[in-house]
């Protein structure tokens, strides 16, 4: 009997279970001939008697970590793993007929691992590309390349004709739950699935065939076909069992839709499936007493703030949105509750004359909570938040930085370090937030000495962190400590950004943003920290200027698919050195890769940059020294677009309005909209310019209350437009 398991476990899928140190010990043993004797039963339980005495057994259908071993190890031991090792190398050999196995080198895999690319696909390929006959099956079963939660996309293409088997881990039902994971686990998801749940959902595919689910707090993959016990999260131990049988039951609704699409007759081949999908499961019908209430309550504080303006909102009006987003948080609404929070933090700002106020970004916030309510009858998971636990504890977790972004006003800084996460192929971030005292007005350079987790941040953010004390919350951010000597490792980051999986890494940023399908307006997405941070590998740099009226800088890079990517970096005063030092890395020849924020605008693809890898090492622009005064080439100037700048003109004469607050527009306001309305219709838009007539209308005729549904459908209209002109392709050069 072929153990198809244990042939698809890789090292690295091995290191997920137990730790590397653990996999190296097994291989050194091996290639040392202190391996075990390996024998195979009737029943396909594999067999070990290793030098020293120790006996392992390994019996279908059992996870490692409930393995048999005689050494006394609790969990997953160097001998399980031994065996494993092992019985992949005789499996080899007695496929290749021969027993001339390559040497096994430290830190390399026994007998396929180390035999050359062919037999590394999948640990346990064999001829006929990765293909084997599984025990009780009737056709031929593709061998996976199984990693860590992830990181089996690793860079490779899609199309690239890899081997890889379609299958779901939906097909377990509640009995394989149960006998696997155990009926404690179970009972403990039911209550998560009656509050409900959001999933993002990864299907095998060429290049990256192991099937994974993105969590609110964790990740999880099933590196091995048809098997539970193999199933990979970062979550810690306790929580293991729970939300692994979350994410077979978000790829068993999943699974339903999609035969629901095919019984209407809509298409359901992979290749006009999105890279990713995204589920609800659960939750409709669990009501939380005093939701709806909070809910309302913040509507009509809002109302409030748009009806007399930010200037009249004083400490009472803050304290008052600060129970409402208490009492959100309370009954669950915890995407509204963000924004009450951030709207808490504008007032704030404005009283303090900060410049992190931002009219605009106040009047977006207003809108936000409107659309929230608005959008909540059709999937109230994705659109308010779920019950989910405010963080989750990790595992030992590995995790590549990607930069930094400096942030603050008059009385604060915040840096926010972002990182890779490469066993979830997700990307996080750590937030640190220091008060400043008078006269203190630190840049980012400045910043870039003081010292998080025991490393200035400079090296935190172009490092390597290996962590025993870390939690995910929700919004995925992440929270580190150094705990207990060693609990947390600060090592420099190297070249592991060219190893990141391709959910992170992309060579192909066109190919990715179309996979990527469209996604909901971002109104009413759930508010998730460094969701479009991403990895984009460069082949060339084409251009790089500075356009002085926008304060920018702009750069034409293009990926080793041939795609163009615009790299954008606005001047910042509290990162003077910003520009200075992007130019001078993107402008230096032998630029890899670059981190970032990627987006759309008018179609082509923007990147917001964090930070540049080049030969020479990581560069964070907003860490580096530098007053600005470096001279910039000029970028070429760009075509005109009409449509952009009616639709942000509009959308600042609504920012204004609610800055000022309905009930005290002035004349100027009032002709401002009517500007607007003009320029929109001679646009073309004519539907935006009826709105703002239409809010024009309801100003001068009726109360200033009845006004306030115009202004939200105004603002709501010309926010929908403004973001799918951007994602829409150019219409000209």
């Amino acid at each position: 009997m072929i153990r198809a398991d244990l042939r698809a476990l890789t090292p690295d899928t091995l290191a997920a279970l137990a730790n590397r140190g653990l996999v190296k010990r097994a291989e050194k043993d091996l290639a040392s001939g202190s391996g075990p004797a390996v024998t195979t039963g009737d029943d396909g339980t594999v067999r070990g008697a290793f030098p020293d005495g120790t006996a392992t057994e390994l019996p279908p259908g059992t996870a490692l970590d409930a393995a048999g071993c005689t050494c006394g190890a609790r969990g997953v031991c160097r001998h399980r793993i031994g065996l494993v090792l092992a019985y992949q190398r005789d499996a080899w050999s007695g496929a290749h007929g021969r027993d001339d196995l390559p040497e096994v080198a430290d830190g390399q895999g026994a007998g396929p691992e180390a035999a050359g690319p062919q037999a590394r696909r999948g640990t346990a390929a064999f001829e006929g590309h990765g293909t084997e006959k599984a025990a009780g099956r009737d056709g031929p079963r593709p061998v996976p390349e199984a990693s860590t939660p992830g990181s089996a996309a690793g860079g490779t293409q899609a199309g690239s004709g890899e081997s890889y088997e379609d299958w779901s881990p939906g097909a377990f039902d509640d009995d394989a739950l149960t006998a696997a994971l155990g009926r404690p686990a179970l009972t403990a998801a039911r209550r998560a699935r009656d509050r409900g749940y959001s999933a993002r959902l990864h299907r095998p595919r060429p290049g990256d065939p192991v099937p994974r689910v993105e969590l609110p707090t964790c990740t999880v993959s099933f590196p091995v076909p048809h098997e539970l016990g193999y199933a990979l999260t970062d979550a810690s131990g306790p929580l293991r069992g729970e939300v692994v049988t979350l994410a077979v039951w978000a790829f068993r609704a999943a699974d339903a839709r999609r035969t629901g699409r095919r019984g209407e007759g809509q298409p359901t081949g992979q290749a006009a499936e999105p890279e990713a999908e995204t589920v609800t499961v659960g939750g409709r019908a669990a009501a939380v007493a005093g939701a709806d209430e909070a809910l309302r309550d913040a509507l009509g504080l809002a109302a409030d703030l748009l009806l007399d303006g930010v200037q009249q909102a004083g400490p009472v009006f803050s304290g008052s949105l600060r129970r409402c987003r208490e009492a959100l948080s309370a009954t669950a609404r915890h995407w509204p509750a963000g924004a009450v929070a951030d709207l808490e933090d504008q007032l704030d700002a404005y009283a303090a004359r900060s410049t992190r106020y931002d009219a605009e970004r106040f009047a977006l916030l207003i809108a936000e909570l409107h659309a929230r309510h608005r959008a909540a009858g059709r999937d109230p998971v994705q659109v308010l938040g779920t019950q989910e636990a405010p963080t989750t504890p990790l595992r030992r977790v590995r995790l590549v930085a990607l930069g930094c972004r400096i942030r603050g006003g008059a009385e604060d800084r915040t840096a926010e370090t972002y990182f890779a996460h490469p066993g979830s192929g997700i990307a996080l971030v750590l937030r640190k937030r220091w008060e400043l005292t008078d006269g203190q007005e630190p840049t980012g350079h400045d910043l870039s000495g003081r010292r998080l987790l025991g490393s200035p941040l400079h090296a935190l953010a172009t490092a390597n962190v290996v962590s025993e004390h870390a939690s995910r919350a929700a919004d995925r951010t992440i929270a580190l400590s150094r705990g207990r000597i060693a609990a947390t490792s600060v090592t420099p980051v190297g070249a592991a950004w060219t190893e990141l999986p391709g959910s992170l890494l992309l060579h192909d940023v066109a190919a990715h943003l179309a996979a990527a399908g469209d996604p909901p307006p971002r109104l009413i997405r759930p508010r998730v920290e460094a969701e479009s941070v991403r990895v984009v590998a460069v082949a060339a740099v084409e251009a790089v200027g500075y356009e002085p009226a926008g304060q920018r800088l702009e750069a034409v890079v293009r990926d080793p698919a041939g795609s163009e990517i615009v790299v954008r970096a606005e001047h910042d005063p509290l990162c003077p050195g910003r520009l200075d030092a992007l130019a001078a890395a993107l402008g230096g020849g032998d630029v890899r890769c670059v981190s970032g924020m990627l987006g759309r605008d008018r179609g082509r693809p923007v990147l917001d940059p964090l930070a540049v890898l080049t030969a020479d090492g990581v560069v964070v622009p907003d860490l580096a020294p530098g007053s600005g005064d470096g001279a910039l080439p000029a970028a070429r100037s760009g075509p005109s677009d009409p449509i952009t700048g009616a639709l942000e003109a509009a959308r600042a004469a609504l920012a204004d309005a609610a800055h000022q607050g309905l009930r005290r527009l002035t004349a100027t306001s009032h002709d401002g909209l009517a500007g607007c309305a003009a320029d929109l219709q001679r646009t073309g838009l004519g539907t935006a310019a009826q709105r703002l007539r239409d809010l024009e209308s309801a100003l001068r005729l009726r109360p200033a209350a009845e006004a306030v549904p115009a202004w939200v459908d105004a603002h709501l209209h010309l926010t929908l437009g403004l973001e799918l002109h951007q994602q829409s392709a150019p219409s000209g050069p």
